[in-house]
């Protein structure tokens, strides 16, 4: 009788849970890509919506010298960004990669992985109390591992 239970009981919850866990696929996908599509259509609004404004993305760098420092990167860096990087339409192809790898996602955190062009980032997302999906963390490096050093 328990395991009849159990059953019913695990086939009336089952819907829910995959619900929410497919809004939460769609939310966390829609704050990455807010992240990419704000430099690539330099439109800050969109970076605006998907970080949080505590934000902190860090890569490895070389100075003129060589020696290697972590260079970070906040809130207010990326939403300039966002509104100049691409001004000129010449920093992206025209139709750029985005492929988004949803690592794990454990209630109110979530981990993802974004590949476009020219780099990597490691993403660590987490849900308001507004149930917003905000990038709060990355982690960056180029393709090109070459490239992360100051210019001469």
């Amino acid at each position: 009788m328990f395991r009849i239970l159990l059953l019913v009981f695990s086939v009336v919850n089952s819907p829910v849970v995959v619900a929410d866990g497919s809004r939460d696929v769609e939310f966390i996908e829609r704050a990455v890509l807010d992240y990419i599509e704000a430099q690539h259509k330099v439109k800050p609004e969109l970076i605006v919506r998907g970080l949080d404004k505590k934000l902190v993305k860090r890569t490895y760098w070389l100075d003129k010298e060589g020696s290697e420092f972590i260079l970070e990167t906040n809130y207010g860096d990326m939403v300039k960004l966002a509104g100049s990087y691409n001004k000129d339409g010449t920093k992206f192809p025209k139709n750029p990669r985005v492929e988004i790898s949803i690592l794990d996602i454990d209630k109110r955190t979530a981990s993802v992985k974004l590949t476009v062009d020219d780099w990597i980032d490691y993403m660590h997302l987490y849900k308001n109390k507004d149930s917003e999906w905000k990038v709060i963390n990355v982690l960056w490096q180029y393709h090109d591992i070459n490239r992360h050093s100051s210019k001469k």
